[in-house]
């Protein structure tokens, strides 16, 4: 650390002694000093240029390392594609502005020669990085477009308005745990995104007090372990976090507006608050629902009757999905396996039920043996 400090103190020095060998020699004439040597005026500038500088690196080199620092942990996580597009963006940048200040340098106006083509050298390298990094997929397809063609012939877009390549995880859907079997499953393209405030958020529930808590905030950091163990599909963590928004589920909805990704999630109330956001998402519950196998009146079924219902001597059952079937006449069956026959279904925001009744010759006979018995 200290080995850095005094590399940026030295820089800090040698651009201060430039800039005072430049721009100072006008500053004697003002202040009435002449000399008949002017090798100690040349020397005075270099000196009072890099001592203020000196001064200036006292107060802001730590501020510069921090900064360093941070970009080299940022550039550190990218790929090396990303890495070679923003290089050569921006020397193209840098080439321009170049170009661009050939005939300011050749005026003899003292701001116009020298400040301003730093200046365009500094905006056109910046645009020049920002174009290259944040237009990569643009980028491939210009250059890459025809190649592909070639070899495969005509191919399918990788890319439209249906796919998004970020999968945002939120902190229900690592809770849960059906991720890593959906997962598994080969049916979710595209790279998970994990942000840092849902790990911390993770991170708070297992150390909770309450032991519920604890064991659901665990099961989501196991979840997640396994995901990045198992590399099944890409997985990525993001630091990217919105201060000024203190709601996790309002970050996420920001993320995913920033990246341009798809929200994965379990939780009904935010799956609510997203469709009004203009953002997609995708409910493993509306998933659940959608395979499970559909039931037409008139459909047999055998199920066991576990407990009774609410009104008309109903009897209640679940097939092996967890649907629940209401029996009619199903408190003669308790606890026994019977055949129905399905009657009606209805589809709930809880799920969907299903409404049957049994034979009419089994309920008789049931009805017999209660009142024997």
């Amino acid at each position: 650390m200290k080995t850095q400090k005094r590399i940026v103190t030295l820089l800090f020095v040698l651009v201060g002694m430039a800039i005072g060998y430049y721009y100072l020699p006008p500053l004697w004439p003002a202040l009435g000093i002449k000399t008949n040597f002017a090798i100690i005026l040349v020397i005075a500038d270099i000196v009072i240029g890099g001592l203020i500088f000196w001064l200036l690196a006292l107060a802001f080199s730590g501020w510069v390392l921090k900064l360093a620092h941070r970009i080299e942990s940022n550039l550190a996580k990218k790929s090396p594609l990303y890495l070679i597009v923003g290089a050569v963006t921006t020397i193209l940048g840098l080439a321009l502005a170049s170009l661009i200040s050939i005939p300011l340098w050749r005026l003899q106006i003292p701001v116009v020669n020298n400040v301003v083509p730093i200046l365009l050298m500094i905006i056109f390298s910046y645009f020049g990085f920002v174009l290259g990094t944040t237009r990569m997929e643009e980028w491939r397809k210009l250059f890459f477009a025809r190649r592909d063609k070639a070899k495969d012939g005509p191919i399918l877009k990788r890319q439209d308005d249906n796919y998004h390549h970020y999968k945002i995880l939120d902190t229900n859907i690592l809770i849960d745990g059906r991720i890593y079997d959906l997962v598994k499953t080969g049916f979710l393209e595209g790279t998970l995104l994990v942000p840092n405030f849902v790990l911390y958020e993770l991170q708070y529930i297992a150390d909770a007090g309450e032991s519920i808590k604890r064991v659901r905030g665990r099961r989501g950091l196991d979840i997640l372990n396994k995901l990045q163990q198992e590399k099944i599909v890409p997985i990525e963590m993001s630091d990217i976090d919105f201060p000024d928004i203190p709601e996790v589920d309002s970050k996420l909805i920001a993320l995913a507006k920033k990246v341009d990704g798809v929200i994965v999630t379990n939780d009904w109330n935010l799956n609510k608050v997203i469709q009004f956001q203009n953002v997609q998402v995708l409910n493993i519950n509306n998933l659940a629902k959608s395979l499970k196998p559909r039931v037409v009146p008139g459909e047999k079924l055998k199920v066991t009757v576990v407990k009774k219902g609410t009104e008309r001597q109903q009897g209640v059952a679940y097939l092996d999905d967890g649907t629940m079937v209401v029996v009619e006449d199903g408190r003669y069956f308790m606890n026994k396996p019977i055949v129905v026959e399905v009657t009606s279904a209805l589809q709930t925001d809880a799920g969907r039920m299903i409404f049957a009744r049994p034979p009419h010759r089994g309920i008789e006979n049931n009805k017999k043996g209660q009142k024997k018995d």
